[in-house]
């Protein structure tokens, strides 16, 4: 005799999941059609993005200018750079005038106002030729900060105009398209359906019988599309929480040897094995009077029950073989 649990069935895709747009707007051309293989991150639909497309125009025209500031025949770091060497040329001048003109002073040849004025323009240029290394440092350090500012600005909306191409996350088949070209789509509302190749059975089980459930049972499969046939599959995964709806827990289960041919959808039901005897007594369950009792030609008499499931009853004692019992 069999003991088992019943089960409503349904066949799913594997990992079947609704693809979501990262962001609302319209769809303006769905790529793949119903029943089509897809691969992993392949764009399946675009949504119109006109603001990020122009957005991601204006930060490459932003770097491009940057990266010219930066590196450029005509940049600003190349007009200091001039600026330098022409300084570093005037200083060169003023440091000969004025050694010249200090040896002159030191022999009492010349005017002390003509040894000062050559002396302050050789200071002035030195002090310049500072100035000018330090705006040269700073400005590049400027340049190279706008050129980085610049190209992570450019990444960002590259990454924003990303997100109006809708891909999928797994190698496997669009099962079912839930949008048009040109509806609008929400950030909650699905777009398709897309699981992979392979099925799984889904099955519901009422919470009474929940417990008694685990992993790499048996479960007997009958299809509605297969009708006299039963397929043999092994309990995979047991969810944790109750569908407070329908009072069920969700059950799946891998066929041993499934169908040739499956469809997403396809109903049925199963009997998953919880235990197995061999050489026992067994009456039909119309035959089991309250109370565990049978009617026999001698009145009704108990009897002790065993497993049990939706035909049948095992009779453990009260009863053996050659007992004649009547139905109610």
């Amino acid at each position: 005799m069999t003991e088992s649990v019943y089960a409503s069935v349904t066949i799913q895709p594997e990992g079947l999941y609704n693809v979501h747009a990262a962001t609302p707007g319209i769809i303006e051309h769905i790529i793949v059609g119903e029943g089509d293989s897809v691969n992993a991150d392949q764009i399946i639909a675009k949504i119109i993005a006109l603001d990020p497309e122009i957005n991601v125009e204006n930060a490459v025209i932003s770097v491009e200018l940057a990266r010219d500031n930066l590196k450029g025949g005509s940049s600003v770091l190349k007009s200091i750079n001039d600026e330098i060497r022409s300084t570093k040329e005037q200083l060169l001048v003023d440091s000969v005038n004025y050694l010249r003109q200090q040896r002159l002073w030191e022999q009492n040849i010349g005017s002390k106002a003509e040894f000062e004025s050559r002396k302050l323009k050789f200071d002035q240029s030195k002090s310049q030729l500072d100035i000018l290394k330090k705006k040269y440092s700073r400005t590049k350090n400027e340049l190279e900060s706008n050129y980085k500012q610049s190209i992570n600005a450019l990444k960002k909306t590259q990454s924003t105009l990303s997100d109006y191409f809708i891909r999928s996350r797994m190698e496997g088949r669009l099962y079912s398209l839930l949008k048009k070209d040109g509806e609008v789509v929400g950030l909650q509302e699905p777009i398709a359906q897309i699981g992979r190749h392979s099925f799984i059975v889904e099955m519901l089980i009422d919470e009474v019988d929940v417990t008694r459930i685990h992993l790499r049972q048996k479960a007997m499969i009958a299809l509605d599309a297969y009708e006299g046939v039963v397929f043999e599959a092994k309990v995979s995964k047991i969810y944790p929480q109750k569908n407070s709806l329908s009072q069920t827990f969700k059950v799946e289960a891998e066929f041993v040897e499934g169908p040739e041919i499956l469809y997403a959808g396809l109903s049925g039901e199963a009997n998953i094995i919880i235990s197995e005897k061999e050489d026992v007594i067994t009456i039909p369950l119309e035959y089991l009077l309250e109370g565990d009792k049978v009617k026999t030609d001698d009145g009704n008499i108990d009897v002790v029950c065993g497993m049990r499931n939706l035909e049948h009853v095992e009779i453990v004692s009260g009863l053996d073989t050659e007992t004649e019992i009547i139905k109610p």
